[in-house]
């Protein structure tokens, strides 16, 4: 198919190359034209703007880091509603809060596009092996259409609703992500501090009612003070958590644990750490800063 794909950074560089490897005609665009190469050398074709992908496109793709970057791709200027033709569809992996992807499918709609919110769990490496989780909210008919495509990048794609309902499945995903990242830190803590070996707890705890990805993951980095912006920063995860906050004000739902998640990820922002990998959070409870 002829695809588009906006946004090529952490997450949308290997799911574009996974689209060229598997035989799709892929046209891209990023703010920074730098990070075009690796998949321009794989057989994708540079876009001028994102308009300029969407003229191209059946289908266009996005990854960008939040709903500001969201609209001004999709309605600036030089955006996606500039020139998508009609029943165009559009899939926004980006995470961004849900009244925004309403929002945006209500306007798309007005144009004859369609977009489905279909924000992804796995990280980079579920991205490079094609084994993400993604929620979409959307209608049903448009998800079905893409389906065979996004199948090629994802092990899971489940519609959760219509728009809206992806992107807040997605926060309660980082409701429960956000909040164990900062749980490890403290188990790690704790071992450290009682003269434990903390770098032998996700080995020790695998199989058991505490293991989980996050754990075996982010666990052995914590012990080991050894951290990768790849694995997911600081930043994004406060941005998550700070959308998942207004929805709860929203519904009169308390987010306790999150909410207490929340003011470590700022304290680590305020130490000039948002870029930096989210288990640094296991230093703010060793008292380093």
């Amino acid at each position: 198919m002829k695809l588009g794909y906006i946004g090529i950074g952490l997450m949308g560089r290997p799911m574009t190359l996974r689209l060229l490897a598997a035989g799709h005609e892929v046209t891209v665009w990023n703010r920074s034209r730098e990070k075009l190469a690796a998949v321009v050398e794989k057989g994708a074709r540079a876009a001028a703007s994102p308009a300029e992908v969407a003229r191209a496109a059946e289908i266009v793709m996005m990854c960008v880091t939040d709903q500001h970057a969201a609209e001004e791709v999709l309605f600036g200027p030089r955006g996606v509603a500039q020139t998508a033709k009609a029943n165009t569809l559009v899939v926004d992996f980006s995470s961004i809060a849900p009244a925004s992807a309403k929002e945006f499918a209500a306007r798309l709609e007005e144009k004859g596009i369609g977009l489905i919110d279909a924000p992804v769990s796995g990280g980079v490496a579920g991205a490079e092996k094609g084994t993400l989780v993604i929620m979409a909210g959307g209608k049903a008919e448009h998800i079905e259409r893409v389906r065979p495509v996004v199948m090629q990048l994802a092990q899971r794609f489940t519609r959760m609703g219509d728009s809206g309902a992806g992107q807040t499945t997605k926060l309660c995903n980082q409701v429960i992500v956000g909040s164990l990242i900062a749980v490890i830190a403290e188990a790690v803590r704790l071992a450290e501090a009682a003269g434990v070996d903390a770098r032998m707890l996700p080995e020790a705890l695998k199989g058991g009612f505490a293991d989980s990805l996050p754990l075996q993951i982010f666990g052995a980095r914590m012990a080991s003070r050894t951290f990768e912006p790849s694995l997911g920063s600081t930043a994004i995860m406060l941005k998550d958590l700070e959308n998942a906050g207004a929805v709860a004000k929203e519904h009169s739902v308390p987010l306790v644990m999150a909410s207490n998640a929340v003011q470590l990820y700022r304290m680590l922002a305020a130490q000039g750490k948002g870029e930096q990998e989210i288990s640094r959070i296991v230093e703010l409870i060793a008292g380093k800063s």
